[in-house]
């Protein structure tokens, strides 16, 4: 069903209508990308013009309490809210791209002697369908090379492996297309976060540099290694802010919605007591110390896999770049450079500069960025619009 998903042009008569030709000629506009997070939908639009990309429209909503809880309810809510969006005219078209959640999408790594393609294709799908209890037939499994590494006096290639079972993803697309959506491609996190990233990495110093990014969300956390416009190591840590909070709720002995407002004020640096003050800083460190060292387990397993291909920077995205105490922590555990992301680099932020949206920081919305960046690869180079579109795998896994 995935396979079958192909990805189609705005109408031209129709852009014809609302802009000068010189316009419609040059500009291409690229899917919403949907980033269903845990506790804030984010949705963003991305037009390509002259070379250029736009940011046409971007929305962040925030996730009901009652919809964070109940799945039925959190559907409801997803299908009302995107719906609309769309009414309001927020967005060009209907065609998206989205990714599956962390809970749906298996992630892990292989290695194989090197040997004909096709063998390892075989014996691949083969290990993870037995592992994950998938069907080869019916199932999706899609997979990169990472690299070569040495092993017991061996050459290997080692694979990055990304799965989930065909219901996961048929109802992940009857979600969207009940909302009003036409989802054209269902992406691996991972892919799309590093695509967002990528498209600034290619001075040639950029290009032999190893950048770990690390998608810190509310409750789990995507970390992605890349090298060489190329993913090298990808994995989901189930920890996020939810963590974060639930740390301060047990020291402080206050439910986890009063914990989270702590957490916020001290975010925007609001007035709170100095005891209390402490108290959350302290539960902040120890939840940062926890990620740090699975963060750190990710750097000794890259060093150790790929000799002589030294990590330079980590980059933090997601809703735990705001938080300061997260990345101080990062920077004293990792002994290496850690900065907040910013996605919106060489991007024109076009009508959407100083809005609410775009006025905060922009790091959460990297993945959704990348998603909606899946849709660049289709776009011609020389300026004219496409009248077919070769259609990408929805979970997309060997290219990002």
């Amino acid at each position: 069903m995935w396979s079958l998903l192909q990805a189609s042009s705005p109408s031209t008569e129709r852009c014809e209508m609302l802009m000068p030709n010189w316009i419609t000629r040059n500009q291409a506009v690229l899917p919403i990308g949907v980033d269903l997070g845990h506790s804030c939908m984010k949705l963003i639009q991305l037009a390509q013009m002259d070379g250029t990309l736009k940011v046409l429209s971007t929305k962040r909503v925030p996730v009901p309490p009652s919809a964070m809880t109940d799945e039925r309810e959190r559907r409801r809510w997803t299908v009302s809210t995107i719906q609309q969006l769309l009414s309001d005219g927020c967005f060009k078209g209907r065609n998206a791209v989205s990714a599956l959640s962390a809970d749906d999408l298996q992630l892990t790594s292989l290695r194989f002697a090197e040997t004909e393609a096709i063998q390892v294709d075989r014996a691949l799908r083969k290990e993870v369908a037995q592992r994950f209890d998938l069907r080869m037939d019916t199932d999706a499994i899609d997979y990169l090379l990472a690299g070569s590494v040495h092993q017991d006096d061996e050459v290997k290639n080692e694979y990055i492996v990304f799965a989930a079972k065909a219901a996961a993803i048929e109802s992940h697309i009857s979600l969207l297309e009940e909302a009003g959506l036409q989802p054209v491609g269902i992406d691996a996190a991972p892919c799309a976060l590093f695509r967002g990233f990528d498209r600034v990495m290619r001075r040639e110093e950029d290009k032999q540099r190893t950048v770990v990014f690390a998608d810190v969300g509310y409750r789990a956390t995507t970390i992605v290694f890349g090298r060489s416009g190329e993913i090298c190591l990808a994995k989901h840590i189930p920890f996020g802010m939810a963590r974060f909070d639930e740390e301060i709720a047990s020291k402080l002995d206050v439910p986890a919605a009063d914990a989270e407002s702590l957490r916020l004020r001290l975010q925007r640096d609001e007035a709170v007591e100095d005891a209390t003050h402490q108290l959350v800083t302290d539960a902040l460190v120890s939840a940062a110390e926890q990620l740090a060292k699975e963060l750190s387990l990710c750097l000794r397993y890259h060093t150790v896999t790929f000799r002589g291909k030294r990590v330079e920077r980590a980059v933090v995205a997601g809703g735990g770049a705001r938080e300061k105490v997260l990345l101080e922590v990062f920077q004293r555990h990792l002994s290496i450079a850690v900065e907040p992301a910013d996605p919106f680099r060489a991007l024109d932020p076009g009508d959407t500069q100083g809005s609410d949206d775009c006025s905060r920081s922009a790091a959460d919305l990297a993945l959704a960025i990348g998603l909606s960046l899946k849709g660049r690869a289709a776009l011609p180079t020389d300026g004219e619009r496409p009248s077919d579109v070769v259609p990408e795998p929805a979970l997309e896994g060997g290219q990002p």
